[in-house]
This record gives structure tokens, sequence and C-alpha cells, in this order.
């Protein structure tokens, strides 16, 4: 019998099987989320998304409040809570003490991102902790590590002033905040690269660690190259609206409609390219062009033809003859183009996540495959309370996740 004959016979035959999928990477790790605005929650749904079981606990009646943050902040909290269980306990009221410390006490990571004290002023630090549950790797998100600056209050912007990334990102006299919060969402990407750390050593030493995350010295990583930079020049760095170019094509310009499109060449082969793509032979020609510092000391006569040339061209149409050379482009998008970006779109990297209210939104999914398989939609952002009846309100703490999918079937 031929095999697709016995696949007719016998539909149950293990040919017909699909491998069981496999597990995603932290299944199976109970994580304790007590946080609010960006980076904790960042950092709890990064674990969620690798697979652990990220149980969210908020206060009772309305839940956290970064749900109802006006204006820009309206999208924090859609964009960092998916693939997470809500339970609403008050860890402040004896009431809801207990049933706290029974959920720590099943956990594998603690992470928190209040402001400093707070959790030890309530008997939840992780010296009380971790002598009830000594395998617990609690992770504390902060302003600021240990030091002079250890008790301040810090926001995205405080540390961005007070780090040089604003002074950085704005023209001269006019620092800029970065147009995202890039050290509340680094700072939880650092909290998991510790937690992800230490769980492996708990798998030989059998006991959790303290992880510290702090948005001052995030931002300072963020800024080393710069810092490098002013003590090997003497000089301190220009803003990078007016920094000293490193090569003269590597700029904003504009098409014949007027958009705005980057278009860069950072190598002689690329503006040999640039050059034949665009008709600019004079230049092409010119023996001044031969190296990469005598096109940066011709930069505004290369801008000047340059932008001539695209000047008689649409968006499109320089976008092809970039691309079709490896010339490095890019049209100036607003955040709201993403959601129809064609390569997001099709390469599967958002995700149509419900929200509470029965709307969704599309936000972008962890930048990783595994596989070449993205770390999908399992839930929606929950609303509050949701798995109350599982954490909260039974008669013991339960030993897995509940099993309810995207509550309003949302898909990536």
């Amino acid at each position: 019998m031929s095999t697709e004959a016995a696949r007719t016979a016998n539909p149950n035959t293990d040919t017909d099987q699909a491998p069981p999928p496999e597990p995603l990477p932290l299944e199976g790790i109970r994580v304790i989320e007590f946080s609010h605005m960006v980076m904790g929650p960042s950092c709890g749904m990064i674990l969620a998304d690798l697979g652990a079981e990220v149980i969210k606990v908020e206060p009772r009646g309305a839940g956290d409040k970064t749900r109802y943050l006006p204006g820009s902040g309206s999208g924090l909290f859609p964009a960092f809570n998916r693939n997470k269980h809500s339970v609403q306990l008050d860890i402040a009221e004896a009431a809801d003490r207990d049933r706290v410390l029974e959920l720590i006490d099943s956990a594998d990571v603690l992470l928190e991102n209040f402001r400093v004290g707070k959790m030890e002023s309530m008997g939840f630090g992780y010296a009380d902790l971790s002598a009830r549950n000594p395998g617990l790797i609690y992770c504390s998100l902060k302003g600021f590590l240990s030091g002079p600056y250890g008790g301040r209050a810090a926001l995205d912007e405080v540390v961005q002033m007070l780090g040089g990334l604003a002074y950085m990102t704005g023209p001269p006299g006019q620092p800029l905040r970065a147009g995202a919060s890039v050290n509340d969402i680094m700072g939880g990407m650092f909290g998991v690269i510790g937690i992800q750390s230490a769980l492996r050593v708990r798998e030989t030493t059998g006991r959790g660690k303290l992880i510290n995350s702090a948005l001052f010295e995030n931002n300072a990583f963020l800024v080393g190259n710069h810092m490098a930079q002013a003590q090997i020049s003497g000089e301190p760095p220009r803003p990078m609206p007016t920094r000293e170019a490193t090569w003269a094509v590597y700029d904003i310009f504009r098409d014949a409609a007027n958009n705005q499109v980057f278009v860069a060449a950072v190598s002689d082969g690329q503006w040999r390219d640039l050059c034949d793509e665009f008709g600019l032979t004079g230049l092409a020609a010119d023996p001044d062009m031969l190296t990469n510092q005598g096109r940066v000391d011709q930069r505004d006569r290369i801008h000047r033809e340059l932008q001539t040339a695209l000047s008689q061209l649409s968006l499109k149409e320089i976008e092809e003859k970039c691309t079709r050379r490896g010339l490095p482009v890019a049209p100036v998008n607003t955040p709201a183009d993403l959601n129809s970006d064609p390569h997001l779109v099709a390469s599967g990297a958002l995700a149509h996540t419900g929200l509470p209210t029965g709307s969704y939104v599309d936000v972008p999914l962890l930048p990783l495959t595994f596989d070449g398989a993205r770390l999908g939609l399992r839930s929606d952002v929950p609303e509050p309370g949701r798995h109350n009846a599982h954490y909260r309100d039974g008669t013991a703490v339960p030993n897995g996740p509940p099993t309810d999918g995207p509550q309003h079937h949302g898909s990536t």
C-alpha cells in the first residue's frame, strides 16, 4: 500500500500528526508584576511575550491609573500590557496581604517600579520576600542605581536632561526629549536581561538574586559613544542637528512634491552608485571627491547638486533608484504610518490587540523571531481584575495560568 493510500485508510497515522508545538522560552516561569507607566510594564510584557505567566497586580476599583492617561500617554497601557493576567489586590490592606504573599511564594520573579522604599515600607522588599522564597528573583526598576542620586524621583525626561541625551537630540540651546520613552523601555529590557541571567544562575545555586535596573544609567549607556568622542577630541560633542559630518551624504532631502526623504552614501562604492544613479557626472569625475574626507569638505556643493536631481523625481522614484543600488533611503514617516507599513504588515510584525473597551490597536510585537517565527499575541490587554477569580478569589493559589485566550479574539 502506498503512503498516500495508508494515510487515507488510517487518517490517524503518525505521518498525519503535526509535531507538538515547542514551549515558549520562559514557559513555566511565574512573574508577579507590581508596576505602572512604562518601565515596569515593558519589562513584564517582554517576559510575557517570551512565555512567562505574568500576573499584573493592580489596585482594586479602576485598576492601574496608566489605563486612563490622556494625550500622548493614551497609548502606554495598550502598548505594554498584552499577554498578561490582571488581579486586583491592595498590598497595603491586611485583607489582601496574605493572598499577595501566597502569590509571591509561588513565583519565580517579582518586578516592581514604584518609588524608592515603597515596597520595603510595606514589608515587600527583597530581604523580607527572599526569606520566604529563597529562589525568588526580585527585579527593582528605578530612576537611579545606588549612589548620590539614588533617592531622587526620575522620569525619562529627567534622565535625558541630566544624562546629555536631550542635549544631543535638540538643536544648540534647545534640549529636546527623544520622541519615544527610550530609557523606560530600554531600562525594562535590561531588567529582562538581568532576570534571565539570574534564572540561569539559579539553575545551579537554587537561589534567587536582587536585580536593579535604572533610567539614568541606561541613558549614560546610550550616550557612551559621545562620552568617548569628547574624551578623544578634547571638545564637547555637538548636538546631532549640528554635528560634524562623518559623510557628505547622510541627510534629509526633498522630492518633486516637497516630501522629505533621507538618503545616504557611506562608502566609496555607494558614492559612485549615487552619482551614477542620479546623473551626478561632474561630481563623480572630480578628483577632489575620491576620498570620504574630500567629499565631506565639499558637502554643501554635493547637497546642492543632489537636491537639484532629487527635485525632479517622485518619492517612489527616489526609493526605487536607491534600493536598486543598495543605497540607504527612507521617507520621513510618522508613527501613524507604521500601521500600514508594507513590511510590518506582510511580515506579521504587528499584533491586532483587543482593548477592554472593545476596540483594537495594532502595536509591534517583539523585534525577534525564533526559527523564523514571531512571539505572538496570546491574550489581549485585560480589563482590571479580569483574572480575580483565578488568582484572588479561589481557595488556593493556582498552580498555573488561566487558559483563556485573547478575550476579544485579537490575532496577529
